[in-house]
């Protein structure tokens, strides 16, 4: 019975370690996310300010796993280049070692007082920033409280044989060790409370030190995996940083499995007493990765590159966004224009497959909708990151303003894309579930409004490519035309509600709000071809000189 009880508070003090890193992770991101989000893409100058700035922001997120996913997201927005990634990646790895570290002293006072001042930030602040940075102390006491509660529950193990003879089998089997040390990271996403577990073994003196090497190679093997799982969906370039990292951590791993002996004996005579031990095994494991792999982080690259090549069907594979042509503005213009057009192809087919949704009573098409969104968003990123590199360099004023109706036509496309997939495609899933159906008038004017807007997709389409000035002015035409569809919809649909058509009335919250979406999106279509009327002084303050019928 007293093992039982001895277990039930080991899994608790270490669910409550595990809780307490979460709440200081969710409550600094909350907090100051985005502050360390800027630093992150600041500090990518050169690997040793991008190591420094790794390392900074995981002292600060007291995770190097959150720290990683950040990074990973930017290297799939192409925001960091992927070297610099990398060594951000090997900071981040140092900067929770050194959590580790402070973690190891006596400050369980510490923990009582961050508990109290958590409490009371938390419970009187208003604003959310407050609110959430009392979450992060409060995290903070509750991490150092596990850790005194830890230390509690792991001294009677020494005495125990059960305790004994599992880890003396573990001390027969260095892999197996590793790997279990390394699973207990992937479980609680988190090396540290890993590490953490194994100091206060090591200091009651259940853990020997080779046995605590493997351990500890392992919980950092193990805490490189969530964030590779994590990024995943982000692209490949996302997933190779992740991978390289994971790459690195292993060569560390099997090194220490190989020189276990000589390092224990090496370390044991700096570092006597097992929990410092410990610590000193964890920062000196991160440090020497950091040294060995900051001036040799383009093999590494390379090798993440080969094994986790781009897609053949993916943006990233396809893109003609050249970095060797921003040299010749011209050109440059010239690919993410093609690109840009790719983006609008895109948000057309989104609109096809909404339609065939509606019409068809199909919930596949929706799936498709959301896959063709997200490479919406990744292609937006990279013309806009793409555009704005070209324009740190010297472009004359047509250059410039070609470069800005590039941008904003991709914003409103992708604005487009977010009504689409965040809108009209949630309002049919809607539909289906609920097993509702329009009235064949309903279905027959959303179709046709559907239909105009995909016209009108295909001219702006035509307009953003050759300018002209005649196309324009018949496009901001059919922006009037869009506004008449909707409102006479509306009107016939509110009619069938007044002679109680059964159909209708269920639709109605539905058929309107689909009106009211597509009305958004030509709104968004149409704004392409301000641009080139305003330069050609074709536009009043509000509305087109001249008569827009004549022009249809």
């Amino acid at each position: 019975m007293n093992s039982t009880i001895q277990l039930i508070d080991l899994l608790g003090a270490a669910a409550l370690l595990l809780w307490g890193l979460r709440m200081i992770k969710t409550g600094v991101l909350r907090a100051y996310g985005a502050v360390l989000r800027q630093w992150l893409a600041r500090g990518a100058g050169n690997r040793v300010a991008a190591a420094f700035w790794g390392f900074v922001a995981t002292l600060g997120l007291q995770s190097s796993t959150a720290t990683a996913v950040i990074i990973g997201s930017f290297a799939g927005r192409g925001i960091v280049q992927p070297r610099m990634g990398q060594a951000m990646m090997l900071g981040a790895n140092l900067g929770t070692a050194i959590v580790t570290l402070v973690l190891s002293a006596d400050v369980h006072w510490i923990g009582s007082a961050a508990i109290f001042l958590g409490v009371l930030t938390h419970n009187l602040s208003r604003g959310n920033r407050s609110r959430n940075l009392g979450r992060a102390v409060l995290g903070l006491g509750f991490m150092l409280l596990a850790l005194q509660l830890l230390g509690h529950v792991t001294e009677p193990l020494r005495d125990s044989p059960t305790v004994a003879a599992i880890l003396s089998g573990l001390g027969d089997a260095p892999v197996f060790a590793l790997l279990l040390a390394a699973g207990l990271a992937i479980l609680g996403s988190s090396s540290l409370a890993v590490v953490v577990l194994v100091m206060l073994l090591a200091g009651a003196g259940v853990v020997g030190p080779e046995l605590a090497l493997w351990l500890v190679a392992g919980a950092n093997l193990g805490g490189a995996v969530p964030p590779w799982l994590a990024v995943r969906a982000e692209g490949a370039a996302a997933e190779r940083l992740t991978l390289a990292n994971l790459m690195v951590r292993a060569f560390g791993a099997l090194l220490v499995l190989i020189l276990a002996g000589p390092i224990s004996d090496g370390l044991g005579q700096l570092l006597p007493a097992p929990a410092s031990f410990v610590v000193g095994a964890h920062v000196a494991f991160n440090l020497a990765l950091l040294l060995l792999f900051l001036p040799c982080l383009s093999p590494v690259a390379h090798l993440a590159a080969q094994l986790v090549p781009d897609p053949v069907d993916s943006p990233e594979a396809k893109t003609h966004l050249d970095d060797a042509l921003l040299p010749m503005p011209e050109m440059a213009l010239a690919v993410a224009a093609r690109e840009t057009l790719r983006l609008g192809d895109l948000v057309d087919e989104m609109l096809g497959r909404t339609v065939a949704s509606l019409r068809d009573a199909d919930e596949a098409p929706i799936a498709e909708v959301s896959r063709l969104e997200e490479q919406v968003d990744r292609l937006t990123e990279s013309v806009k990151l793409y555009v704005a590199r070209l324009s740190r360099g010297e472009l004359d004023e047509a250059e410039a303003r070609r470069a800005t109706e590039i941008v904003s036509y991709a914003i409103n496309l992708e604005h487009v894309g977010d009504i689409v997939e965040g809108g009209i495609a949630e309002i049919a899933t809607k539909k289906l579930r609920k097993k509702l159906t329009f009235s064949a008038e309903g279905q027959a004017e959303i179709s046709a409004f559907f239909l105009h807007t995909q016209e009108n997709l295909r001219m702006a389409q035509a307009i953003f490519l050759s300018r002209d000035a005649a196309l324009a002015r018949r496009l901001v035409a059919r922006k009037v035309e869009s506004r008449r569809i909707e409102a006479q919809s509306a009107d016939c649909h509110m009619a069938r509600m007044r002679i109680g058509r059964a159909e209708t009335l269920e639709t109605s919250t539905i058929h309107l709000d689909i009106l009211r979406d597509l009305k958004r999106v030509n709104a968004h279509i149409a704004s392409v071809a301000y641009p080139i009327l305003e330069e050609l002084g074709m536009l009043e303050e509000s509305r087109l000189k001249g008569d827009l019928v004549a022009a249809r």
